[in-house]
């Protein structure tokens, strides 16, 4: 199964820029979350969030549980 994922352009207070499922409570609004496109995981999500020069992209605590770092 495919989901949506969206990284939030402004940045957390430590510098990461968090990648969120589309369906996440802490999605922020457009235009402040980018489309990323569809995975099957946030793993995938987060490398493509780095291929576009987030290199601090993180997963959300909350929908990307397994992703998230910091």
């Amino acid at each position: 199964m495919l989901f949506d994922y969206y990284i939030n352009i402004n940045p957390q207070p430590n510098g990461d820029h968090e990648v969120h499922k589309s369906d996440c409570g802490h999605l922020p609004l457009s235009p402040n979350a980018i489309y990323l496109g569809k995975f099957a995981n946030c793993y995938d999500a987060i490398s493509k969030a780095k291929e576009r020069g987030y290199n601090t992209a993180d997963g959300c605590y909350y929908c990307c549980k397994p992703c998230h770092k910091q």
